[in-house]
């Protein structure tokens, strides 16, 4: 009975020793169980080393299948949760890319509107009251662009290393980091771009004295050729050459960033048949 303990003590040990490989916390403490170890094997009598062997090896097997069969587990856990996020980063970059869309079309109309007015400047026709304000409305608007993030924010609270793919990773982290944060700078923040703010009231002051309304006060027409004088005509010219010029940069951008938006996610697609 006595001789086993020296059995049963070297596997304790064995396994403790197998422990501290897989735990930095511990590392430090494998030369003193290296040694407890050697001087346990000592004590083992010749007789008892096959039966110790075969016991050893059936326990060992086990104990590695065990670590083998958790580790397992907790990558499949880990694929399933990295599945899910990249399927909700997907869905994200999908209605993202809609509102691209949308907004390169209405920077594209204000360049439009741009060509309109410059041509109504020299134009001496009546023109329909519904194309001037259409295109009045479209000249300065200003887009603000919409992110959806849920899916990376979550990503970010349990760890961005979730993502096994280096170079995927990497890209999601550039596309929300960086891509779309300068996109939102060049639609909310960055002064020349606010064309409301910078524009409108200085467009509408050079305008408005042209504009004609019905007893409703609903607007009914504008009086052609447009009365304006020489100097509120440069300055005119000078803000749409201004407005045509921002829109076009910020076109520039948003093809980028669509572009970006849709390679990134054919990867993710590619990612989650993998």
């Amino acid at each position: 009975m006595n001789s086993n303990k020296p059995l049963f003590a070297v596997f304790l040990f064995y396994v403790l020793l197998v422990t501290t490989t897989k735990n930095k916390r511990t590392t430090s403490q494998r030369p003193v169980l290296v040694q407890i170890l050697k001087k346990l094997m000592k004590r083992i009598k010749p007789k008892f080393w096959k039966k110790f062997t075969f016991e050893f090896l059936s326990i060992f097997i086990a104990v590695i299948l065990a670590f083998a069969l958790n580790n397992w587990n907790d990558n499949r856990k880990d694929r399933k949760s990295e599945q899910k996020i990249l399927t909700e980063i997907a869905n994200g970059l999908q209605k993202d890319l809609e509102d691209v869309k949308v907004n390169k079309l209405g920077h594209e109309n204000g360049i439009k509107s741009v060509d309109f007015f410059k041509k109504l400047l020299i134009q001496n026709d009546s023109i329909s009251i519904d194309s001037v304000l259409i295109n009045y409305f479209h000249l300065t608007r200003d887009f603000f662009s919409v992110q959806n993030r849920s899916g990376y924010e979550t990503l970010k609270s349990k760890g961005l290393e979730l993502i096994v793919n280096d170079s995927l990773r990497s890209k999601i982290i550039s596309m929300y980091e960086s891509e779309y944060e300068i996109l939102r700078k060049f639609e909310e923040e960055y002064f020349e771009t606010q064309f409301q703010e910078n524009y409108f009231q200085e467009i509408n002051r050079i305008l408005v004295p042209n504009f004609e309304f019905d007893e409703t006060k609903s607007l009914k027409k504008i009086i052609l050729p447009l009365k304006i004088s020489e100097i509120d005509e440069k300055l005119f010219l000078t803000y749409l050459w201004k407005i045509k010029a921002n829109r076009k940069g910020v076109l520039n951008y948003y093809n980028l960033v669509e572009k970006k938006i849709t390679d990134l996610n054919k990867e993710i697609q590619t990612e989650l048949k993998r």
